[in-house]
């Protein structure tokens, strides 16, 4: 197969979830423009006219809506047995919606622990499970983990999160040391500092986004157009050979 085709996802169905703003619009744009149809999820998205179906059919490929609050485990579940109704395939899916909420451990409650353990734990995990499933019976299929720096460091003022995307980088882990001979690629990406509303606090902080930029060799905040390049990559054919890794985007921070 000659290099180009490699990365070529023409034929193939992309679930993203949180697909309509930042890394997760790039994500699903970046495999519409490698030829995937494409599946998006989030809460808010409108079904139809969204920002990102637009962009989707802009790019010659198809878009299907569903809206879920990834928070509750009914309304997942109940998106999950529609989606895989209406949906005979999916080769390709990025677990990549995420929430993070910000207080000093001592003042972390439980309700913020189990609202971001819900949103970045559990929903990855179980469409993962369930979808995975389904790539099982087809003998292929490439999952996307959505992790963090946070996979690696403990983070400061932040201790739901960090302890979730730590727990994802196992995750990945387990997925792949169990599905990887089963014709299934389970890989992650590891975001660094990147210009989104989640950072949108730190780089207002004038001082704790000058000890950041200090630190990032690329000296730069990240942009979501960063990721589109290694999405392709995992969800083709060209990472075939690849799992259970995590691949950071970071401008060099874990260099560092």
């Amino acid at each position: 197969m000659k290099v180009m085709d490699l990365f070529s996802l023409k034929g193939k169905t992309a679930l993203v979830t949180g697909c309509t703003k930042g890394i997760g619009r790039s994500m699903a744009l970046a495999l519409a423009e490698a030829g995937a149809d494409i599946i998006g999820v989030s809460a808010s998205i409108e079904l139809s006219g969204s920002e990102i179906e637009k962009m989707v059919l802009a790019a010659g490929s198809k878009f299907k809506a569903y809206q879920c609050d990834l928070s509750d485990r009914t309304s997942l579940k109940n998106f999950i047995a529609k989606l895989i109704t209406e949906t005979p395939r999916i080769d390709i899916l990025v677990n990549n919606a995420g929430m993070i909420l910000r207080d000093p451990v001592a003042e972390h409650s439980d309700e913020s622990w189990d609202k971001v353990m819900s949103v970045n734990l559990d929903a990855p995990f179980i469409l993962a499970r369930e979808i995975g499933k389904k790539m099982l019976e087809q003998g292929s299929g490439k999952i996307i983990f959505t992790a963090s720096l946070l996979s690696f460091q403990g983070g400061i003022l932040v201790p739901g999160y960090a302890a979730s995307k730590g727990a994802i980088a196992s995750l990945i882990k387990a997925f792949s040391n169990e599905w990887a001979g089963k014709g299934i690629n389970i890989n992650g990406i590891a975001p660094g500092y990147i210009a989104t509303d989640n950072t949108d606090a730190l780089r207002k902080d004038t001082e704790r986004s000058k000890a950041i930029l200090s630190r990032i060799p690329a000296n730069r905040w990240g942009e979501p157009d960063d990721f589109k390049g290694v999405t392709v990559f995992l969800a083709s054919a060209a990472s075939d050979y690849m799992n259970g890794t995590i691949v950071t985007v970071d401008g060099g921070w874990m260099g560092r």
